[in-house]
Formats: C-alpha cells, sequence, structure tokens
C-alpha cells in the first residue's frame, strides 16, 4: 500500500474515531474529527502531512502525493 492510502485510511479512521466519541463518551472529542479535516486541508496546499512522514519512514512505498 501506497503512502497516499495510508494517509488516506488513517485520517478517516480518526475522523470515524472522534465522531463515534464524540456521540458516545463526550461532544467534545468532535475537536479530533476537526482537527484531522484542518489537518487534510492543510496538507492539500502545503504537501506537508505529519502521518505521510511517519509512513515513509516505516517504509511504506510513496505514492503520487506525498514524495
Amino acid at each position: 500500500m501506497t503512502v497516499d492510502r495510508l494517509v488516506f485510511v488513517f485520517a478517516g479512521c480518526v475522523v470515524l474515531a472522534g465522531i463515534a466519541l464524540a456521540h458516545f463518551v463526550n461532544p467534545w472529542w468532535i475537536c479530533l474529527s476537526i482537527f484531522a479535516g484542518l489537518n487534510m486541508v492543510q496538507a492539500a496546499f502545503t504537501g506537508l502531512c505529519p502521518a505521510a512522514m511517519v509512513f515513509k519512514k516505516l517504509g511504506a512505498k510513496p505514492g503520487a502525493a506525498f514524495r
């Protein structure tokens, strides 16, 4: 799996986890989903994604978006 796909899967899981935690635990967990969304927007403009850097160091193959 490429870095791009791993980033998408990770971001999706973080958003879903934030929504589930906000629903079942405490509404303030929605901030986790907000943070993930804002991070995706800034990564689209800057190309800088902390998760992509971690996945690269773990040996994932580079994709088209995060080189």
